[in-house]
């Protein structure tokens, strides 16, 4: 049997959500019973987004292999079960990489290596392995804009593709924009027919129109969209704006997108079951209460950077029926002037909890070294993730332990007390990236830890990993003895994942990235228990409120 695929691709403007619509089309096709692959193309000529500004490129997104890709891969993982690796996320570097050492190696017998057939057969290669573990349908997103000159090789080879296939086993979703033009009061189509133009130009009709507005799509602008852009009226799908994302499939299926592919792609499926997709949507909508949580990073400025890290903190807050409303913190904002300095305890005080995200050097610090102290000697739930673990072993060092000059050689290499080093560099481990230990490891959680009840009382998990700094071992003793708790390592006990603070609410630093695993039906555990403590938190700040009030009222009135 061919394999089938569904090619996502954008025009008009960038950033209209290629990824969310492919991660989308892929939940509405798994509700319906099928196995489903996502790949995505991004026409960069970087290798991969590992080395890439998050100012730029957002969240670097890891899979279990170790894979540095794009944070599309994040929206593929949370909407569809999909078993993503380093093959489903190839740049234009990654590619013309791949066919220079070819060349190099004589692969091609000395002809002239050109764009077609060369780039494009080794674009179409890929998806076809992809496709090959046994997927119905595979989605494949290209990155960019249609009209950009760097995406061209990828339209080609997935216009070959259809060639090859047939109309039967290919589906062409355009995802375009529809602007609303305030001067005329009115929705324009143009864009969109330019944008079918282009593609067209290119030898590729669009099968399925997406468009992006912020209001009602009514039914004669569907039909003029459809007889300018050649396509079936139901073809021409209305992708309004909506509160949450998680309503985007349930909007796609009401516009019977999913039942447009099958047709088209001659495909039989039971009826989607979108029972669990709407209760969460529901608990979106109408939530009991809300959680103040306060993000202290680095890269702030652009949300795109935490993007797993937000929407796993959302999934934790869904599951207890609570709207979550983040306080986005720049770390060199809580940096204090003296060393007497406390005055960024005004600006963290009422949250319900703090977290700690990763990043990479120096700056910021000493304002997250602040928040993290707040959190532990006032008893707001705190959350370290990576270097959010890595300052809370060098908070409890100095303040706790008297280390004052504890750190970490990634900031201040001439440290007397490293309490985190690059340890791999030391063993003379070298790797890809350097020595960022990435992708899946497998932690030992010790019993009765918090880690080990928020996972529901396993002793072994696995988890996946983007650093290069460890916790240096020789410090576990003082640590140990002032009170930390490592709860978790490798099962050789070379690595620190899991520090705990026993006695305090919720104290947790993990070395890994518990973002990149959670998913909107099934939050990550470390997740969800810091919500819910960060709730209990909330619930007994309040109730303590309400206490004083009426014990100030009853002393006027007396």
């Amino acid at each position: 049997m061919s394999a089938k695929y569904v090619f996502v691709t954008g025009g008009v403007v960038s950033s209209l959500g290629k990824g969310l619509a492919a991660a989308s089309i892929g939940c509405l096709l798994e509700s319906r019973g099928l196995r489903v692959n996502l790949m995505k193309f991004d026409p960069y000529l970087n290798v991969d987004p590992g080395t890439m500004s998050p100012f730029q490129h957002g969240e670097v997104f890891v899979t279990d292999d170790g894979a540095e890709t794009d944070l599309d891969l994040g929206h593929y993982e949370r909407f569809t079960h999909a078993p993503l690796s380093r093959d489903n996320n190839l740049t234009t570097g990654r590619i013309y990489e791949q066919i220079i050492m070819k060349e190099r190696r004589g692969d091609y017998l000395g002809k002239t290596v050109q764009v077609i057939p060369h780039v494009t057969n080794e674009i179409k290669n890929a998806m076809r392995k992809v496709s090959s573990n046994g997927a119905d349908v595979t989605i494949v997103e290209i990155g960019g804009t249609v009209g950009d000159i760097e995406s061209l090789p990828f339209l080609e080879a997935i216009r070959q593709m259809r060639q090859e296939l047939g109309r039967e086993n290919t589906v062409f979703v355009h995802l375009t924009l529809v602007p609303w033009i305030a001067a005329a009061q009115e929705l324009k189509t143009k864009p969109t027919q330019h944008s079918v133009k282009e593609l067209l130009g290119i030898g590729i009709q669009a099968d399925i129109l997406l468009c992006r507005c912020d209001r009602n799509l009514g039914r004669e602008m569907k039909q003029k969209i459809a007889a300018f852009c050649n396509v079936e009226e139901r073809a021409v799908v209305g992708a309004k704006d909506v509160p949450s994302i998680y309503e985007v499939p349930l909007c796609f299926a009401a516009e019977g997108v999913d039942s447009l592919i099958l047709k088209y792609l001659r495909k039989e499926a039971p009826e989607a079951d979108l029972t669990n997709w709407k209760d969460l949507v529901d608990r979106c909508y109408h939530p009991k209460d809300v959680v103040s949580i306060a993000i202290v990073g680095k890269y702030v400025e652009y949300e795109d950077s935490y993007k797993s890290l937000k929407e796993a903190l959302t999934h934790g807050a869904i599951s207890q029926n609570l709207k979550l409303n983040v306080t986005w913190i720049e770390a060199e904002g809580l940096e204090s002037k003296t060393p007497d300095d406390r005055s960024y305890e005004s600006q963290l005080a009422g949250f319900d909890g703090i977290l700690v995200p990763g990043g990479f050097g120096k700056r910021g610090i000493e304002g997250m070294l602040n928040a993290i102290r707040y959190a532990r000697e006032h008893q707001v739930p705190y959350f370290g993730i990576c270097l959010g673990m890595q300052t809370a072993c060098i908070e409890f060092a100095r303040n706790v332990c008297g280390l004052k000059d504890a750190n970490s050689s990634e900031f201040d290499p001439s440290s007397q007390h490293r309490i985190i080093y690059k340890l791999r560099e030391l063993l003379g481990v070298e790797e890809m990236g350097g020595t960022m230990r990435l992708g899946a490891w497998t932690c030992i959680l010790q019993e009765d830890s918090l880690a080990a009840k928020a996972y529901g009382g396993a002793t072994e998990i696995s988890e996946r990993h983007r650093h290069r700094y460890e916790f240096n071992r020789e410090y576990e003793a003082l640590l140990t003895g002032g009170g930390l708790l490592l709860s978790g390592t490798t099962p050789d006990s070379t690595y620190v994942e899991i520090v705990e603070l026993p006695g305090h609410p919720y104290f947790l630093g993990c070395q890994f990235h518990p973002e990149f695993k959670s998913k909107p039906l099934e939050p990550h555990p470390l997740f969800r228990e810091f919500i819910v403590a960060s709730y209990k938190n909330r619930q007994g700040r309040l109730s303590s409120d309400v206490s004083e009030t009426s014990t100030l009222t009853n002393l006027l009135s007396s």
